[in-house]
This record gives structure tokens, sequence and C-alpha cells, in this order.
């Protein structure tokens, strides 16, 4: 099994957004440092998310990471310019060393359908025109297009040309068969939320997937499938984890209630119980994933990257004995195929720099 960390930079506290996108870098340093397989930024365009550029964010974390893949999680495309997402990502497939994999959605949030003009009723549709030309673009020198929601394309010339020939692309799944079935009809993994409710429903979407995979005539072995988690912290025992975590799991529930959010879970042991956060003894959390495997199939699953309210220090130890004690159990129990291989790094040798000779220019 393969392990992310992600982020949707959350910001609801008093730092600034200097200090909260300093701290998703530095949680992206250590999540390199510490042995994860990714890192995944987010899109969200409302409050209280300040995470509305990825390309922007991940390049900067290219920046000062060498080895961890780099991923948004998700990409809106039923939001975005296709063109213009692929010149930003083909950019930060380069300045990546060929690191990055998307994964695409059509997001949510009523605030995003009000700067955007995309509605329920187009947006699944906006995702599956904008994935398809996107993915055009990406193989294609030359491409010409028509299609409902952008203006055509003739003989269109994309640059720079990208990296990765292809890119890996995930399809993100919460409620709706339509991204499934998108992803099944490509031959492209799927990356189910997992976050909000019980197992069930997503387990329902990733046997539709698998259902849908094998329809459209792709072997059944090659379906690769991801899986997400509402939250985690251990601590050498069950007691301590339970302890420790339960202001941060209230205050969330307080925070979720504040914004008239349904709240599923009303309290810690419910969602270690029912859902999918792993709360618990490093032996409690491996027994979780494994059942939550026996039912998803999945090979890659994420983490939160944030402290969601730990100190420092707390989140990086539940990281660091995630990595001592949960993830070589979990590595050796559920096998996982590689990640792409980055492309040959081509190296460039830096500019000189000019030095001043002290005189005023």
């Amino acid at each position: 099994m393969k392990f992310l960390l992600i982020t949707l930079i959350v910001h609801n506290d008093d730092r600034s957004p200097t200090e909260r996108f300093r701290e998703v870098a530095g949680n992206a340093v250590l999540a390199e440092e510490l042995g994860f397989d990714g890192f995944g930024v987010g899109e969200r365009h409302e409050r209280p998310f300040i995470s509305s550029s990825p390309p922007v964010v991940l390049s900067h974390i290219a920046a000062l990471t060498s080895r961890i893949r780099l991923f948004t999680a998700v990409t809106t495309l039923s939001l975005l310019d296709p063109v213009r997402a692929y010149e930003d990502y083909a950019t930060l497939d380069h300045l990546s060393g060929g690191r990055l994999e998307l994964i695409i959605g059509k997001g949510n949030g009523s605030a995003q359908a009000e700067l955007f003009h995309v509605t329920p009723e187009d947006q699944w549709e906006r995702n599956r025109e904008g994935y398809e030309l996107f993915r055009r673009l990406w193989r294609e020198d030359k491409v010409t297009w028509q299609g409902r929601f952008r203006p055509s394309l003739t003989d269109a010339e994309t640059w720079p040309r990208p990296l990765q020939r292809p890119i890996r692309v995930w399809h993100g799944s919460a409620t709706s068969k339509e991204s499934v079935d998108l992803a099944a009809r490509y031959g492209d993994p799927l990356f189910s939320a997992n976050v909000t409710h019980p197992i069930e429903p997503y387990a329902e979407l990733i046997d539709h997937y698998r259902e849908r995979w094998a329809c459209y005539g792709h072997d059944p072995a090659d379906a690769l499938v991801g899986a997400g988690s509402a939250g985690y912290y251990a601590a050498p025992t069950s007691q301590e984890a339970i302890a420790t975590y339960r202001p941060v799991f209230d205050a969330r529930v307080a925070f979720q209630r504040k914004l008239g959010l349904p709240v599923v879970f009303p309290t810690l042991e419910d969602a270690v119980e029912r859902g999918s956060i792993l709360v618990g003894s490093p032996r409690q959390i491996v027994d979780k994933v494994l059942r939550y495997h026996k039912r998803f199939g999945h090979e890659v699953m994420h983490l939160h990257a944030d402290a969601d309210g730990l100190t420092e220090a707390q989140h990086r130890r539940a990281l660091e004995l995630f990595q001592a004690e949960i993830a070589p159990v979990l590595r050796a129990e559920i096998p996982s195929r590689p990640f792409p291989a980055a492309p040959a790094a081509v190296h460039v040798p830096a500019a000189p720099v000019a030095v001043s000779s002290g005189g005023a220019a």
C-alpha cells in the first residue's frame, strides 16, 4: 500500500494566509522526510479554504522537495478552461521533474457556482467535456475540437509540451456514478473520498467502478483504487490517542454545526466505530485499514496533512509512528503497484549571478 498526505488548506484561525501557506509547505517537506509516497493539495473556491490555486502551491512545494509525488486533490475541471488548466499543469510537470499526478473532479460548494456560473445541472457535463479535451491536449501536438462550454479549437497547439507523456489522472469520487463511469471508460484510476459517510456508499461506488471497468473491456486486474480517511492520530495506546484527539474532533463538529453542515458522526467514538477516521493504537489502525481494504480493494490511501488542532510536536510524532509501526505492516499486507517513475531529469546549469561592484546603479 502507498500513502499520501493531502490538504485542502483550511484557514479558520488567527494566523495569516502567509503563515498557513508556509505550514503547508513545511508539511510537504516533512512528508518527504518521513517517507510518504505523495503530497496533495486540493482546490476550493470558498471559505474557509485558501486552496484556490493548487498549481502555484505545488510549484513551490516542487522546489522544496525532490522525490515525493505531487497530487492535486482535486482539480475542478468543471470550473476551469481545459486549455488554461493544461498550460498550468504541463508547466508544473516540468518544474516538478515529472512528479505530478492529477486527481480531477467536479468540485462542490455554492460559492464556486456563483464565481464561475457553473450549475448543478451542468457541472457533470462540464467535468466530462473538460477532461476529454484536457486529455487530448496532453497527448496530441495539435488538437481540433468542438464542445458546449468553451470556444472551438482548430489545429491548436499548446505549450509547453508536457514532460510526462501521458500523465496519470485519477478521478475523485464522493457521491456520483458519473465520475466513476468516466474513470472506468478511459481506464483511469479512481480515488474515493471516503470521508463524510460510513463505508457502504463509497464501497457501492467502487463496486460500480469495477463493474463499468469490465463493461468497457478493461482487464479487471488493471483497475486501481485509492481511498481517503477522515482524520488520523495514533499513540502507543488507544486511551492516549482518544484522549488527545477528542478536543480536535469536538472542535471540528462544532465548526461543522456553525456552518450549518450535517454532522454524521456526533462523537469521536461513533466516528471511530462507523467512519473512516483513524484514531487509536497502531494495531487498531492497521486492523481498521485492513477491514476497509477488504471492502474497497484499494492500494493507495491518504491521511490529513494538517495538524488539525494538534500541536506541531503531536502531529509529527503521530506521523513518525505511522511510518514506524503502521505503514510497514500495511505495505507488507497489501501489495501495490509502483507509482510512475519520474522521467530522467535534464540538468540545466544555473545562470551566472551578476555580482555588483558596490556602486549605485
